[in-house]
């Protein structure tokens, strides 16, 4: 069925989707946002949140609101995969657009969406910025450098310098245009999708968990031959200014496995026939990292197991077990 529209004929309809949990400070910005904009329905998957968050969802009674509350945590990817296959469902829109719960669209971004010529185009990613004003990096969109002989020369050598994402990411002069700008691959937040694109490439894939799950979906999409653009005149809020940057230590240690395994699944896709070169060298910094954990052998047990899995584009691994063994 359609669910009520606020938007003006013959615009595109428009279904956002939200995975949240235990952040309902956040969440109530995020939905209020979305709730002032011309949407045709909002879907929230909670993920088992205990703050209090899915009795205030409980309290909405705004009809283009869809809240979904699976029994178990389906992590980020998971919980994406549930609200697109909801959101076009019940809400037939002809874009999604998606953003965790500590994200929101600025006001009159979607309405901004809406009004843009996007022929040709099926994804799209906002400008994504820190509550002041700053440009948020982990949400930077970039280029597959292995598609790109340039791009990949200025990473390596950036490698050298320690400035590797200048060789791949989006400059900030493109934030500071109003011109779409063709890229590779982008975050989930403020990511926008067409209707009849998640139809041909399938959705989101929720057995990731956690981690890549958006680089890997939009590095489809593209590898697939969509045409996938940056937009800086749609903006979005993250709302993440604790973000610390690289990661040294994972804590709890599970989430290292997604992060390895995730990342070389991610990698074949990125660097096709390279790809048995990248292996090596994304094994030997998982290992340089050992150092940084104390129960050293459960680590490189962990790191085995990454590997064996991505190698075999295994992504079945039940999580329940990898938090029992890897806690």
């Amino acid at each position: 069925m359609r669910g009520s529209s606020s938007g003006c004929p013959g615009q595109p309809r428009l279904a956002a989707v939200i995975v949240s949990f235990d952040r309902l400070v956040h969440l109530r910005q995020a939905v209020e946002a979305v709730l002032t904009e011309p949407v045709s329905g909002v879907v929230v998957v909670d993920n088992g949140s205990t703050d209090g968050s899915r009795e205030w969802l409980k309290g909405l009674s705004d009809a283009r609101l869809c809240v979904l509350t699976p029994e178990r945590n389906l992590g980020g990817a998971g919980g994406f995969e549930l609200g697109f296959r909801e959101a076009l469902e019940v809400f037939e829109p002809d874009w999604l657009v998606c953003f965790d719960d500590d994200a929101r669209p600025a006001p009159g971004a979607l309405a901004r969406f809406l009004e843009l010529d996007l022929e040709g185009v099926e994804g799209a990613a906002a400008a994504v910025y820190y509550p002041d004003g700053r440009i948020c990096e982990m949400n930077r969109p970039s280029w597959n450098p292995f598609w790109h002989g340039k791009l990949l020369r200025r990473t390596v050598t950036g490698m050298v310098t320690g400035r590797s994402r200048e060789g791949f990411h989006v400059e900030d002069a493109a934030y500071r245009t109003s011109r779409p700008l063709d890229i590779d691959s982008s975050s989930f937040v403020g990511c926008f999708v067409r209707r009849e694109t998640i139809e041909r490439i399938g959705l989101p894939r929720g057995e990731l968990f956690i981690y890549g799950d958006d680089i890997i979906y939009t590095l489809s999409l593209t590898r697939d031959g969509g045409r996938h653009v940056f937009l800086p005149d749609v903006r979005f809020i993250h709302d993440c200014s604790t973000f610390a940057g690289k990661m040294v230590r994972y804590s709890p240690l599970w989430k290292a496995y997604y992060t390895y395994r995730n990342g070389l699944l991610m990698y074949r896709i990125a660097a096709g026939r390279w790809f048995p070169l990248v292996v090596p060298v994304k094994v030997l910094s998982w290992l340089l990292a050992t150092r940084h954990y104390s129960e050293k052998r459960k680590y490189l047990r962990l790191c085995v197991a990454a590997l064996w899995d991505a190698l075999r584009g295994h992504t079945l691994r039940s999580h329940d077990d990898l938090v029992k063994r890897y806690s």
